[in-house]
């Protein structure tokens, strides 16, 4: 068993044990929206469908209007009208036109358009105060060439996406099942929100942050509630969980005689590394139990919520075979002190905010992994390195929380 990793270690151990989920579904699309796409997706048809106008105005041939100005306008018959959808049957000859509305068809003759506003009606006649133009016609395929791929395997279905999905001509799309992650709470002192709090007790706080976590992260959260600080509870506890692709544990993974989850798997199961260089969250594990994979995630709320998104969330986009980064990492500016750790890289949890071109970030106060209003007042984790605080002014890394 591999101990006291770095961060990046231990993601590696993490990631190079993952195996991407090939079960597919297809979702019509009003289901899709923030699935990962499972498959490469191409057009089924050109958009435009044909050319067609930007702007509203009349289409006519460039030629008789290149002498158009407004003391000299240039008069055309109006043979027809062209709204969206009612494409004119038409052809358009010398000295005629078609009015035209956005995105109607360019009538067969015409191969420019002159907008409404350099124009004066009258009747059954335009005058153009302005030159007819080809720059307001939209070519056939400018957004879309039919039999291209636009969407591509790993793609988040954000509503812009499924969207062009739409436009492509998909009524159902192709999408990766969402991992089944088991959600395990342990201890005695743990005790459900609403319930009567005994002495020396808590409230389960962490099996609901995990919940939120894993459905956003894209997992399907299977809540299998908590385990008494035993192992055969906890061995029967997890017989009743089903079919998984992970499980996550919160607490019991450190070194006391009530470390259940650490006994459990270095008995039965194969532990691929313990403990890990951070604060908060240490006692981190992970390990494999009669198949499945369990990450051991420390049993203080904040512990639970840093090691999820540091590595919970990147297991989950490497199941999903989600290609986008499973968190971002930017460049700020300290506006208050941040303490570093003596001997571990430290993630302090802070305030980010954009001004004035660049990344803020104030700490939130009380920095104890027993402090959760930190992670509901902060937006963002603050990498410290060990024994390099970082001071009013200073460069340092932050890792901005996930939109909910």
């Amino acid at each position: 068993m591999r101990q006291n990793l770095s961060a990046e270690e231990a993601l590696e151990a993490i990631l190079e044990r993952a195996r991407p989920i090939a079960e597919l579904e297809h979702l019509p699309l009003t289901a899709a929206f923030g699935r990962t796409l499972g498959a490469d997706l191409a057009a089924k048809v050109n958009h435009p469908q044909t050319n067609d106008t930007a702007v509203d105005g009349y289409a006519c041939r460039e030629a008789d209007s290149h002498t158009a100005q407004p003391d000299s306008p240039v008069r055309l018959r109006v043979i027809g009208v062209s709204p969206a959808g009612r494409p004119f049957e038409g052809r358009v000859g010398p000295g005629e036109a078609v009015q035209v509305f956005t995105g109607a068809p360019i009538p067969p003759g015409a191969d420019a358009v002159v907008r409404v506003e350099d124009t004066r009606r009258e009747g059954d006649f335009v005058w153009l105060l302005k030159p007819a133009t080809p720059s307001d016609i939209r070519p056939q395929g400018t957004d879309l060439t039919e039999g291209k791929t636009y969407l591509f395997k790993g793609d988040r279905l954000t509503p812009g996406r499924v969207a062009l999905a739409a436009a492509m001509g998909h009524a159902s799309l192709p999408v990766v099942r969402r991992p089944r992650v088991g959600i395990l709470v342990t201890g005695d002192e743990v005790v459900e929100p609403g319930q009567p709090l005994p002495y020396g007790g808590v409230y389960n706080a962490n099996g609901y942050a995990l919940t939120g976590l894993v459905a956003e992260a894209g997992g399907e959260p299977i809540p299998l509630g908590r385990a008494h600080d035993d192992i055969e509870g906890l061995r029967a506890r997890l017989a009743q969980a089903g079919p998984l692709d992970l499980l996550l544990t919160s607490g019991g993974v450190s070194m006391g005689d009530y470390d259940i989850v650490r006994q459990l798997v270095e008995r039965e199961g194969e532990v691929h590394f313990w403990r890990v260089r951070i604060q908060p969250g240490g006692p981190l594990l992970f390990a494999t139990w009669r198949g499945l994979p369990l990450l051991g995630l420390p049993g203080n709320p904040v512990s639970t919520m840093v090691t999820f998104l540091l590595f919970g969330r990147p297991l989950l986009f490497r199941l999903l075979g989600r290609s986008d980064p499973p968190y971002q990492q930017v460049e700020a500016v300290a506006e208050t002190p941040f303490e570093a750790h003596p001997t571990r890289r430290a993630y302090r949890r802070a305030v980010l905010r954009w001004e004035k071109g660049e990344y803020r970030a104030a700490s939130t106060g009380n920095q104890s992994s027993v402090v959760l209003h930190s992670m509901a007042l902060g937006n963002a984790l603050v990498a410290v390195e060990a024994g390099a605080s970082k001071g009013v002014g200073e460069v340092l890394l932050a890792i901005p929380f996930p939109e909910n």
